[in-house]
């Protein structure tokens, strides 16, 4: 074996065990991180809101409430009934997990704020105990009315109002949460006459671990003249916001949305933060953040949503998690077949067979069968166990391994495997090890099967860059549920899947390949110029386009030349050689045409010579206009200029390292059945090319794992659920899909 495998090899193990043991240290969260709550009035009422963190509880009957300070009296809570537990301290309890709202009642003689102590208790089930909490807790109640007014509740409010004292935030602005079926949230807020709000204030995110709120739709205000803020928009008596919910599931989710008002010609209160609860009912889309106020009455349940339409990874998802085991591998193999046979796995086609062809003279059908079950099962499980690392810490693995440092690595590799091919010199191990390793496996060269084994781990991480609905599959069950093992084994699976025809090519090379003389080494040399190619093709990422076409020109020319271009041939030569040199020529033309086509400005491989047609008229196939964004923040921006045009928008996740976007850029984009459906949409691409901090961020946001990746949204500014694309579509399949979710 080669130093160099040896040490990728080290590298890799090293990685994999440092990725596994920050997984497993992860040390428990503080009381006040596991256990967060917030406190709101509501009415005379008090209402404690907690929020518990995955993996943690709080035990019902370990929790109380005390007023400090005189004159204030605390009812008996009312508190949910929670889940029967059986405690080895304490016994039979009962625990809060996820979401709790306790209401606490009020004696007190005048408006003010009431000073109390929240007691709790809770563990981890990791088997962590925390010793008893005391939280100190504050907030202010409405004063207390001498009668009720005519009218209810409402006009008791309104009556303390008159009197001059604004009310405190709490009961101006009473927001609520709704679920519109899987995918959609709606947001509302109910404000008291006399006051409004600021629609630019209003934000939402989730606090739900793998859920993530889209941008919020957001209604044209009323136009202000602010004092403060200068012209501006407002809402009276109601507001509502819409946005998608990517990744609920139907499970309850946690919402934290901010927002700023004021009451007119008065006081303007200062931001607001409030956590709400939405749940999914069955047979409606409906679900209120915490119990209404006495004499509030409740929004109406908007009608069931139709069904959803379910993109192709979002379905795979669902049956890793809860098909038959069996069933899952046997589906997530054959998609990894179909997927061997896409651009992005192509590469390691000459890679297997450029390791069996360097074993020369040695090669035979078994060992190359050997050789090749090697290099797949070792891309099999490195491809399992950095995708399930990665996507456990909800990191995006291709692009994570599209380093600088990392591609110039493996470029440089594939270089030293060209040189060997070429005869300049023989990868082996030092002496020793090789003494041993041969004592130990009769026949086999030292160090040949774990330098298979670490080019199969490199071909699997680095060269395979793109993503598919069954990678996508695999990696968010693990991200979204943690299910290790479910996830894992799909993933391995699909490597199994994507190494089957590599099996096939790589055995029939023990009885395809020449086995001696000459055209030994012109296969070999001719499978150098293709690790050479695969050099080439790696630092395309890195390096300017004119410069990397200028590289192909000299590849190309100088293999012509060594397959015989210019060789003189006898009358009576074998008609071989005169094929070599035939397909000499025409390769050395073709590197000539790639040369000046690269003088000429031409950075189209396929088409060298388009620059010099100036007088040609012929135009170019056309591609669609896309603004180029970098932020969520600049996505927000351009929904909210797309929902004032009436248009919807479509974003595509592109990077120059992914095979599958480029072709998507050539094929698909440039088909005017697809620029028809795309006219009348803004169209945003976010090139994550660099995987900077914005860039991790923005695919975070969507919880996407990497390009290509395609999401549409409607005029309203909400996604439209189930229509995500990942992966290569063709053309005709693609303006159908555009024309579908775009509901035109």
């Amino acid at each position: 074996m080669s130093p160099i495998p040896r040490q990728l090899l080290l590298a890799t193990l090293a990685w994999l065990a440092l990725a596994g043991s920050a997984l497993a240290d992860a040390e428990p969260l503080r009381p006040e991180q596991a256990f967060r709550y917030t406190v709101a009035a509501e009415g005379r009422d008090i209402v404690v809101h907690w929020r518990i963190e995955p993996g943690y509880y709080l035990y019902r009957e370990r929790m109380s409430f005390a007023p400090r300070g005189e004159g204030t009296t605390l009812g008996t809570p009312v508190m949910p009934e929670g889940t029967p537990y059986k405690d080895e301290f304490f016994g039979e309890m009962h625990v809060y997990r996820g979401e709790a709202v306790v209401r606490i009642p009020v004696s007190s003689p005048a408006a003010g704020p009431v000073d109390f102590t929240i007691k709790s208790q809770g563990c981890a089930d990791i088997g962590l105990c925390y010793p008893p909490q005391n939280w100190k807790a504050s907030v202010t109640l409405a004063a207390a009315a001498a009668a009720p007014a005519a009218g209810g509740g409402l006009a008791a409010l309104l009556g303390s109002d008159r009197a001059g004292a604004p009310l405190p935030a709490e009961q101006v602005f009473q927001p609520g949460a709704e679920r519109v079926g899987a995918s959609g949230l709606r947001l509302s807020w109910d404000i008291l006459p006399g006051y409004y709000l600021y629609r630019d204030s209003i934000k939402a995110q989730s606090l739900t671990a793998g859920v993530t709120v889209g941008p919020l739709s957001l209604p044209p205000g009323k136009d202000k003249e602010d004092e403060y803020w200068g012209r501006t928009q407002v809402y009276y008596g109601t507001a509502v916001a819409e946005a998608a919910l990517n990744g609920a599931g139907t499970g309850p989710v946690s919402i934290e949305v901010s927002y700023q008002g004021c009451k007119e010609d008065s006081i303007c209160y200062p931001p607001q933060t409030r956590t709400l609860v939405a749940e999914l009912v069955a047979g409606t889309a409906s679900a209120a953040a915490v119990p209404p106020a006495a004499g509030t009455a409740a929004a109406p349940a908007p009608n069931a949503a139709a069904a959803p339409m379910v993109s192709e990874q979002d379905r795979l998802a669902a049956m890793v998690g809860s098909a038959n085991l069996a069933l899952v591998m046997l589906t997530f193999g054959g998609l990894g077949l179909l997927l061997s046979f896409t651009p992005c796995c192509l590469p390691m086609v000459p890679i297997l067979s450029g390791i069996i062809v360097g074993q020369g003279e040695q090669v035979t059908t078994g060992r190359a069968f050997a050789l090749s079950l090697t290099y797949v099962l070792g891309m099999a499980f490195t491809y399992t166990a950095a995708g399930a690392a990665f996507a456990a810490a909800g990191s995006q693995i291709q692009a994570a391994l599209q380093q600088p440092w990392i591609i110039t690595g493996v470029a440089v590799l594939f270089v030293a495997l060209a040189m060997s091919m070429f005869g300049f010199y023989e990868l082996q191990v030092p002496a020793a090890l090789m003494n041993r390793v041969t004592a130990a496996s009769g026949r086999q060269r030292g160090g040949t099967f774990i330098g298979t084994a670490v080019m199969g781990a490199l071909s699997a991480l680095v060269v395979t860059t793109c993503v598919a609905p069954p990678l996508v599959a695999a990696l968010t069950v693990i991200a979204q549920t943690g299910d290790m093992l479910r996830g894992a084994l799909a993933l391995f699976a699909l490597s199994l899947g994507m190494g089957l025809p590599l099996l096939v090519v790589g055995t029939s090379a023990g009885k395809l390949l020449p086995k001696a003389g000459a055209w030994m080494i012109t296969v070999k040399g001719a499978f150098g110029f293709m690790m050479l190619g695969l050099a080439v093709w790696m630092l395309g990422r890195l390096l300017p386009d004119a410069l990397t076409m200028a590289l192909w020109a000299v590849l190309v020319f100088i293999a012509g030349i060594f397959i015989g271009a210019f060789n003189s041939l006898e009358a009576d030569a074998a008609p071989g050689r005169k094929l070599a040199k035939g397909i000499g020529l025409l390769a050395a033309l073709y590197g000539a045409a790639l040369l000046v086509g690269t003088l000429a400005g031409s950075r189209d491989p396929l088409q060298p010579l388009a620059g010099l047609q100036a007088g040609s008229t012929q135009p170019a196939a056309a591609r669609p206009a896309f603004q180029r964004i970098k932020t969520v923040a600049d996505l927000e921006q351009a929904l909210a200029a797309a929902g004032q045009a009436g248009k919807p928008l479509m974003l595509d996740f592109y990077a120059d390292w992914c095979t599958s976007c480029i072709e998507m850029e050539r094929y698909t984009f440039s088909d005017p059945a697809v620029q028809a459906a795309l006219s009348g949409a803004v169209l945003l691409q976010a090139d994550v090319t660099a995987n900077d901090d914005a860039d991790q961020a923005l695919l975070r946001h969507f919880g996407i794992f990497g390009p290509p990746s395609i999401i549409f949204f409607g005029p309203d500014g909400q996604e439209r659920g189930g229509y995500r694309v990942v992966g290569f579509k063709d053309a005709a399949a693609f303006a159908s899909h555009v024309r579908s979710a775009f509901g035109s």
